[in-house]
């Protein structure tokens, strides 16, 4: 028979075992370590580490990625300015309440096209060979402000204007273009020109060395230096006009590189070198500088246009400004090589008192697609002129060139 110390006993065993909270036992002392370098123990913290999968954008990818991010550090504590930790970072909201990530442009295609914003073309041979000449334009009709000073008010109205005292531009005098063959006849100039790439980058570099090594600006300039500034993808200006008044034994022989070329390639009948750079200069007119210059510019790249004149003068009435296009590829027809043009109804001259060495900038001016005219370079039509009062230029949109060689 069982006693009632004993069945009470029983009943102990057999009641379930209490959780370790309920007994509220105190915790035990955390695990201590020694310290290396004065043996004194400090007690271990244990941490934990949490993965969170988050959406975010960085400069290379637009998609989500998984991240691990640091355990966050416990409220009360904050760091101070001056603590030299560095500016103080935002957390990043938790992913319950933050609203999903989608697929978002860079800042630069806010406002283009994706495939307009990017900084280099994939293909610019297609855009030139698909864009038009667009030769016929209707001019562009200016109303001025009373000061006569840019930026100007621009109208598509061809019936009125504030300048009724302006010359009228006679029509199909805007622009004009001339063949090499024109200039320098019997040497089958234009063909060999626009179809030999070789012959086409001999004459423009002879044409940059025998300018450079003849131009006073450049005297006394390291070979180091001069080998930088006549790197093909530069551009360098100087003077067409042989120095005068020549005197000595090697009067005719400034271009002496360009005379090598020449008939190297054209024979012994060739121009020298003086004679070609004197035969484009020539039809700069009564009113030429001399200056000169090789433009290489931006290519590759779609840039906006940026109208403007060179001088906003004509002296004599007859003073032009001549392009000579270097074409990037051989027996090219097309757009690209020379500046795009805007044909004015009326002269526009600068402004009383505008420093003759300065181009006259329109930044205001927003023109139409359907008013710019984007000169053709072609065999016979290798070099383009124009009065600087009758149209506004500038730089092609999409330029396809190695150069074009302006003289003044």
């Amino acid at each position: 028979m069982r006693t009632p110390k004993t069945l009470l006993l029983l009943l102990l065993c057999a009641a379930p075992l209490a959780p370790i909270e309920a007994l509220h036992l105190p915790p035990s002392p955390p695990p201590v370590m020694p310290c290396p370098r004065r043996g004194v123990t400090i007690p271990r913290r244990r941490t934990t580490t949490r993965t969170t999968t988050i959406r975010h954008l960085d400069q290379t990818n637009e998609g989500g990625e998984t991240m691990t991010t640091p355990p966050r550090r416990s409220a009360g504590r904050r760091s101070s300015p001056s603590s030299g930790d560095g500016p103080r970072r935002r957390s990043s909201p938790s992913p319950s309440s933050s609203p999903p990530v989608v697929r978002r442009r860079a800042p630069h295609q806010f406002d283009h096209e994706e495939a307009d914003a990017r900084p280099f073309l994939n293909d610019p041979a297609s855009l030139v060979r698909d864009s038009s000449a667009n030769e016929d334009a209707p001019p562009y009709v200016l109303l001025l402000p009373d000061d006569d000073r840019p930026p100007p008010v621009v109208r598509e109205s061809s019936t009125s204007s504030s300048s009724t005292t302006a010359t009228i531009v006679p029509a199909g005098t805007h622009l004009t273009s001339t063949g090499l063959d024109d200039l320098f006849p019997g040497l089958d100039f234009s063909d060999r020109f626009c179809s030999d790439g070789a012959f086409r980058n001999a004459l423009r570099g002879s044409i940059r060395e025998d300018v450079f090594d003849s131009s006073p600006a450049y005297a006394g300039i390291s070979e180091k230096a001069r080998r930088m500034l006549l790197l093909p993808d530069s551009s360098l200006q100087g003077s067409w006009r042989r120095p005068s008044p020549r005197t000595g034994p090697d009067d005719d022989a400034r271009m002496r590189r360009l005379t090598r070329v020449l008939r190297r390639y054209l024979g012994d009948a060739a121009p020298t070198g003086d004679e070609f750079m004197e035969g484009i200069g020539g039809l700069c007119g009564s009113g030429s500088t001399g200056h000169w210059i090789d433009i290489v510019g931006i290519v590759g790249r779609r840039i906006s246009h940026s109208w403007h004149q060179d001088t906003g003068r004509c002296p004599g009435g007859d003073t032009r400004t001549v392009l000579l296009g270097f074409p990037r590829e051989d027996d090219y027809d097309g757009v690209g090589v020379f500046s795009h043009a805007v044909k004015l109804e009326r002269e526009r001259h600068a402004p009383e008192g505008h420093p003759p060495s300065e181009p006259i900038v329109y930044t205001m001016l927003t023109v139409d697609d359907k008013f710019v005219v984007r000169p053709r370079f072609g065999k016979g039509l290798e070099i383009l002129s124009f009065r600087d009062v009758d149209i506004f230029h500038s730089a092609p949109d999409v330029a396809y060139r190695t150069s074009v060689m302006r003289f003044m």
